[in-house]
C-alpha cells in the first residue's frame, strides 16, 4: 500500500506547475533559518510548553521543517522522569502517532548510545556505535509496508553528550527538492517515481522478515506536504535503472557531501536540547566516549507517523 497520492496540478510540487512552485519557493528561501542558532526555542517547563513556545516551535518546522528547543537542566541525564517529559512535549506538538520500534524501552522511547556485545540485535547496527552516520532520513526502509505508515517526524534529545564529536548535520527536504528541481524539473520528477527507491526485504535476528520497501524519494501526502525518504548507503538499495534516477542520485549526493549548500547546517546539541523535525536529512560524525559509563552519550528518539503541529 503506497502512502503517495497522485499530485494535484494546483500543488507546487506538480512537475508542470511552475508558476505556484517559483511563488514557494521564494517563500522557502526567504523564511528559512540561515544558522542554527535562530532555531532554538528556550522552554522554561517542557512538560507543559506556554503558547508562545509551542507557536514558536510549529512556526520553524514550517519554515525549516526543524526546530532545537532548549530544556535547560530540567531536560538532563537520564531521570525517569526524562521520557515522560519527552513524551508530553511530543503531544503538544501533534505527534501521536507513535512508531513501534523493536528497541522500544517501557517508555516507548528509543536510548541511543553505544551497545555492549552482549547486546542483540542493536549491537549490529551503527546508530548503537560510537560510528559515523551517513546521509538518511528516518525510517526510510519502512515507506509501502502493509501495515505499517512511513515515519514523517522525529524528536531526538541529547540527555547526555560524548566527550568530542557526535554532531549532526541537517539538510531541509524543501531545500534538497529546491536545487534539484532548479537543476532539472525531469531530475525531480524521476525521484517521485513509485518505483525510484527499493530496499530489499531484510531478514531479523529472530527470523523475521521485514518486507521490501518499494517506493519514491519525495512524495507528497494527503495535507499537501512534501515528504522524503532517502539514504546515502550503498549497500542492500537498489534505485531505478535510468538516465534520470542516476543523474538525480549522484546530484543529490553532491548537494549533501560537497556542494557549497549555505542551508546545511551543523549543530551538536547539548545535554537539555533536542531536535523535534518532519524527518529531514541528517548525519552523526563518530565521537569518542567517556570513560565513566555514568557520563557516556545518550540519546532519546521518538519516530511518528504523523507531521509536527
Amino acid at each position: 500500500m503506497h502512502d503517495a497520492l497522485p499530485i494535484p496540478h494546483s500543488s507546487p510540487f506538480h512537475p508542470d506547475n511552475t508558476e505556484d512552485y517559483l511563488a514557494w519557493r521564494q517563500w522557502k528561501l526567504s523564511a528559512h533559518p540561515a544558522a542554527p542558532e535562530q532555531m532554538i526555542v528556550p522552554l522554561e517547563t517542557p512538560a507543559t510548553l506556554s503558547p508562545e513556545e509551542r507557536a514558536a516551535i510549529i512556526s520553524l518546522c514550517k519554515t525549516a521543517n526543524m526546530a532545537i528547543y532548549d530544556g535547560g537542566p530540567a531536560m538532563q541525564g537520564d531521570s525517569p522522569q526524562l521520557p515522560q517529559m519527552l513524551n508530553a512535549l511530543a503531544a503538544q506538538l501533534g505527534l501521536t502517532a507513535r512508531e513501534r520500534h523493536r528497541s522500544m524501552r517501557d517508555h516507548e522511547l528509543v536510548d541511543i548510545r553505544v551497545a555492549s556485545a552482549a547486546e542483540r540485535p542493536r549491537q549490529g547496527f551503527i546508530p548503537y556505535t560510537s560510528r559515523r552516520l551517513l546521509w538518511h532520513t528516518d525510517g526510510y526502509y519502512k515507506y509501502g509496508i502493509p501495515g505499517q505508515q512511513p515515519v514523517r517526524a522525529m524528536l531526538l534529545h541529547c540527555a547526555r553528550d560524548a566527550r568530542e564529536g557526535g554532531e549532526n548535520d541537517l539538510l531541509d527536504p524543501d531545500i534538497a527538492y529546491i536545487r534539484l528541481r532548479d537543476e532539472s524539473p525531469a531530475l525531480a520528477a524521476a525521484l517521485m517515481r513509485p518505483d525510484a527507491m527499493t530496499i530489499p526485504a531484510f531478514e531479523e535476528e529472530d527470523g523475521s522478515i521485514r518486507p521490501e520497501s518499494r517506493g519514491p524519494v519525495f512524495w507528497v501526502d494527503d495535507s499537501g506536504a512534501l515528504n522524503m525518504r532517502y539514504t546515502e548507503r550503498t549497500r542492500h538499495i537498489i534505485w531505478a535503472d535510468d538516465a534520470d534516477t542516476r543523474t538525480a542520485v549522484d546530484f543529490l549526493r553532491h548537494l549533501l557531501r560537497e556542494a557549497d549548500e549555505p542551508l546545511r547546517l551543523r549543530i551538536r546539541l547539548k545535554p537539555g536540547q533536542g531536535l523535534v523535525c518532519n524527518n529531514v536529512l541528517h548525519t552523526r560524525t563518530a565521537f569518542i566516549d567517556h570513560e565513566d559509563p555514568a557520563r557516556r552519550r545518550l540519546v532519546y528518539r521518538g519516530r511518528y507517523a504523523n507531521r509536527i503541529g
